[in-house]
């Protein structure tokens, strides 16, 4: 398989021939690396876990663009991707090679990450590096994923405050009249801002006082909104349409009438996350509330039904999460939680416990009485 010959200048060459037939070879000071370095190599050509030296000379910024276009994901997350990619991998590791990157480098990388942006945003970033790193080690470019191993940042993940009814009913007041029903909407049934952008008049039954989520509308950078599938299978679902959200959308749709999308723009036109971002944030101001996210809606509604007495799984229908746990994730302190309610609970149940420790306590007492 291979063979260790001392060149003239007194370095050890050690030689071998890969699994095409060809040579390869490398220079040492020392013979004993030279045999550890050959007997490494072929042993990973007889189990199969060979790696030709030149197939890692291929940059992370080649490979990685590469690898984003054979990736199968929705629009929306690929733009979420590549744009990690643009902002965070490639300027800082982009022109190193595949075969050059060391554990060591990513972990510089994610301290410089950590200096100015969140955890939780140097989280994603690894994440993907992560994904990106681990298909060369498949293809058999590199021995192994230099994100393996690396420490991040902790991610402490900020408790759900729901605004007030107060703060809700000033938010629709200031906001445009087009737009108010959407909001009492999001706020009054928990659904996604794609998945209200997305509403077709079709899937809206008034007299049932249901809407069926199925398709959202998708906005992507450079092209315009398009309807694309939803977050997750869990995400179809039939939402039970409130009273009072009822009646705010027959007002809309009496004094916006449509065929097809139950909320546009002005000149009837699918909505874009830009311009109606501008409109939030605009009412938020005028209403005196600070800075939030239409995500906060969904919020809302979801701490309604918690207060409400809803169980965890009737929260996780009514949101389309995919997991009962990912709804205790996000909303478990919001259930109630009484100190008392716990100590009655367990005194209802180990109640007679006190009674006999009391006997049997007396019944002790009494003999060791009797025995003085």
């Amino acid at each position: 398989m291979g063979n260790i010959a001392r060149r003239p200048d007194g370095k050890w060459r050690a030689r071998y021939r890969d699994a095409s037939g060809r040579e390869r070879t490398r220079q040492f000071v020392r013979k004993v690396d030279a045999q550890r370095w050959l007997s490494e190599t072929t042993q990973a050509l007889a189990d199969g876990r060979y790696v030709d030296p030149r197939a890692g000379r291929i940059t992370l910024h080649e490979y990685d663009h590469d690898w984003l276009a054979r990736q199968v994901h929705r629009e929306t997350t690929a733009e979420q991707m590549s744009g990690v990619v643009r902002r965070y991998i490639d300027p800082v590791l982009g022109d190193l090679r595949l075969a050059a990157i060391q554990p060591a480098d990513v972990q510089r990388w994610v301290k410089t990450l950590s200096r100015t942006l969140a955890p939780s945003t140097v989280e994603v970033a690894h994440r993907i590096l992560y994904g990106i790193l681990k298909s060369p080690v498949s293809d058999r470019r590199i021995v192994s994923n230099p994100c393996v191993g690396t420490k991040l940042p902790k991610v402490t993940k900020p408790r759900v405050h729901p605004i007030s009814e107060d703060q809700l009913a000033a938010i629709v007041q200031h906001m445009p009249r087009r737009h108010q029903a959407l909001v009492i909407l999001a706020a009054g049934t928990g659904l996604r801002q794609g998945e209200i952008f997305g509403l077709t008049i079709d899937r809206l039954d008034l007299e049932r006082l249901t809407i069926l989520v199925n398709p959202q509308l998708v906005n992507v950078s450079g092209r315009e909104p398009f309807f694309g599938p939803p977050k997750s299978q869990a995400s179809v679902r039939v939402v039970p349409l409130p009273g009072v959200v009822a009646h705010a959308l027959e007002v809309h749709l009496r004094l916006f009438p449509t065929s097809s999308l139950v909320f546009a723009n002005s000149v009837g036109a699918p909505l874009r996350r830009s311009a109606f971002w501008t409109e939030w944030n605009r009412a938020l101001s005028q209403a005196g509330v600070p800075a939030i996210r239409f995500h906060e809606l969904r919020h809302y509604y979801a701490s309604l039904l918690i207060r409400h007495g809803e169980s965890v799984k009737t929260v996780q229908a009514r949101l389309g999460h995919a997991s009962a746990s990912e709804t205790l994730d996000t909303y478990s302190h919001l259930w109630p939680d009484n100190d008392e309610r716990t100590r009655a609970a367990v005194d209802g149940v180990l109640r007679n416990f006190a009674d006999l420790l009391r006997t049997t306590g007396g019944d002790q007492t009494h003999h060791r009485r009797s025995e003085t």
